[in-house]
């Protein structure tokens, strides 16, 4: 008996002649482009098909602003040595635009080489973001669909803005935010925690971690599961949902014999949408409290019989925020 073909066999799907220009979107149709090509190798990953490709005046819009933003920090960078295209190949992962001195505050118009640079590349990149994330809405919204990958989307918005913008306003200082760049961002998130206490014992980073590697662990139960049982057509949803073949009573019953419970095919994928996106809500969250309300996590954690308290071996630990300024710990 021949198994229905999937991503791992040599077949792939032909379309008929000019391809499939897919569902009207009514009176935006006519800014859909009407090329439509296919490429073999891209079908050995998914669908083949190549367009019609949509824009619009918001996808436009969101690309300039990005290219912009991408185009300031690059030649921040690249100005940094020396305009030396060899030094910047090589010390591209170290290399950064940072924003403006504790010394600035909240001024928006510092110096261009004082931070100004990233404060506008902050600009432009965050507006980048939000025009697209209006037009992944307005796409969902124009094809009659739910908008939950848009949600999903500003989940992750909101943990870039705490990081840039809202913690840093409430903060009083640009300097509290994040540095563009690898490893000036790793090295800020190292700074970060060390300054207030290890960020570990905070709560919603350890919340956001675990909905991290629950989210990991769904995704990858959910793929293992369906291309398990893809050789009996398993990926094909709405014809095991409306003509019920073999693949999904299989995939029912090896997760009650494996994990004690069933998923249907819309729980699992429900579960993963949350479990997601309570990542960045929580980290988002946690990032927002430092600082603000809590200062040392370490000692919150211990007061709160969160952690145990260290041995004294060097006396008492002192929160650092309790000292006065010029007096020695």
């Amino acid at each position: 008996m021949a198994e229905y073909q999937n991503l791992f066999t040599r077949v792939q799907v032909a379309p008929t002649a000019g391809g499939a220009a897919s569902v009207s979107i009514g009176a935006d149709d006519r800014e859909r482009s009407r090329a439509v090509g296919h490429l073999y190798w891209l079908g050995k990953l998914g669908d083949a098909q190549i367009g019609p490709i949509y824009l619009g005046w918001l996808g436009i819009a969101s690309l300039i602003f990005g290219f912009t933003a991408f185009e300031i920090i690059g030649l921040n960078m690249w100005a940094s040595v020396g305009w030396d295209p060899v030094q910047f190949v090589r010390q591209l992962p170290w290399l950064g635009l940072e924003p403006p001195p504790p010394s600035n505050g909240l001024h928006l118009f510092p110096p261009l080489n004082q931070g100004g640079w990233w404060l506008m590349a902050g600009f432009f990149m965050t507006s980048s973001v939000l025009l697209w994330w209006t037009r992944m809405y307005r796409r969902a919204r124009a094809l009659g669909m739910g908008t939950h990958v848009a949600w999903a989307f500003a989940a992750a918005i909101w943990l870039m803005l705490v990081l840039g913008f809202i913690r840093p306003l409430l903060m009083g200082n640009w300097s509290e935010a994040v540095p563009f760049g690898l490893f000036p961002h790793l090295d800020w998130t190292a700074a970060f925690s060390l300054r207030y206490g290890n960020l570990f014992y905070n709560p919603f980073h350890m919340l956001s971690i675990a909905f991290l590697y629950g989210a990991t662990l769904l995704f990858a139960m959910h793929g293992a599961t369906i291309l398990a049982v893809s050789r009996f057509g398993g990926e094909r949803e709405i014809e095991q949902i409306v003509d019920r073949g073999t693949a999904s009573e299989r995939a029912a019953l090896f997760w009650r014999w494996t994990m004690g419970f069933n998923a249907t095919m819309e729980s699992v994928h429900r579960w993963a949408w949350w479990f997601a996106v309570l990542c960045p809500l929580c980290g988002g969250i946690g990032i927002l409290l430092t600082g603000t309300v809590v200062d040392n996590w370490y000692l919150w954690a211990v007061k709160h019989h969160v952690a145990p308290a260290y041995p004294a071996v060097f006396g008492t630990v002192v929160d650092p925020a309790t000292i006065p300024v010029g007096v020695k710990p």
